[in-house]
């Protein structure tokens, strides 16, 4: 199941870079113990004004396609601090599509 929450936040874009948080990197870890949805993931910086969007959005975007889960828990870590290089190269080329510098 874990690797079908991950597949599934690909669905969730962020709101700033037109790209979903899988292929930029932002998700470093899904993990279900005890019917609870752990994710780990970070932001491109540490103030990023959409902590809280992304939190409640990936809790209600997970509990309606899983819902066999009791509870889906974000946790937000910085270390590893998040860069360029975490973008996938797929991601990397659909930005550079779209004439951003990467």
């Amino acid at each position: 199941m874990e690797q079908e929450i991950y597949e599934s936040l690909k669905a969730i874009r962020d709101p700033e870079i037109p790209l979903d948080i899988v292929s930029l990197g932002l998700v470093y870890g899904v993990v279900v113990k005890d019917n609870v949805a752990y994710i780990d993931m970070t932001l491109t910086v540490q103030g990023c004004p959409a902590r809280s969007y992304f939190a409640q959005y990936i809790k209600e975007h997970v509990l309606k396609n899983f819902p066999q889960l009791k509870d889906v828990v974000v946790n937000f870590v910085f270390e590893p601090a998040w860069s360029k290089d975490k973008i996938s190269e797929e991601g990397k080329g659909l930005l550079r599509s779209m004439g951003w510098s990467i």
